[in-house]
């Protein structure tokens, strides 16, 4: 299964893409957030046989959704529809600044902030996946 994570801001947007077989996140581009925002990630879906899409779900320090969710939910709904494969809500909290303290201020922050969703995205699955083979 392929994977593709999205670390969704007003002015850019980055994405990650990983496989299960590796189960590593790896940042891929940051596309500015413009009308062809859409049917950009849409191709690269088709054309990286994506099976999920990962997006960042945006909350305040309290837990409670900020004002960036209701552009994100209605960004997801759309995605889903354009693409046909599900799109799911992962927490970020603090992607970002967690991308730029490990390599500093670039032009690819974005994408390794989808990265990071990501592989916390990847990593809950596998324990998940681990509890449950041990259970059964």
């Amino acid at each position: 299964m392929r994977y593709l994570g999205i670390d969704y801001g007003t002015k850019r947007v980055g994405v990650a893409i990983a496989d299960a077989q590796t189960g590593i996140a790896f940042p891929r581009a940051v596309f500015p957030n413009t009308e062809r925002l859409v049917s950009d990630l849409v191709e690269l879906v088709r054309s990286e046989v994506i099976e999920e899409v990962v997006l960042g779900e945006s909350r305040d320090f309290s837990g409670k959704e900020n004002p960036l969710m209701r552009q994100i939910r209605a960004f997801q709904k759309q995605l889903a529809e354009e693409t046909g494969v599900p799109v799911v809500l992962f927490p970020e909290v603090l992607s970002s600044r967690e991308a730029m303290r490990l390599q500093g201020d670039n032009e690819m922050n974005d994408a390794s902030a989808a990265a990071i969703v990501l592989q916390s995205y990847l990593e809950r699955i596998h324990a998940r996946k681990g509890a449950d083979d041990a259970a059964g």
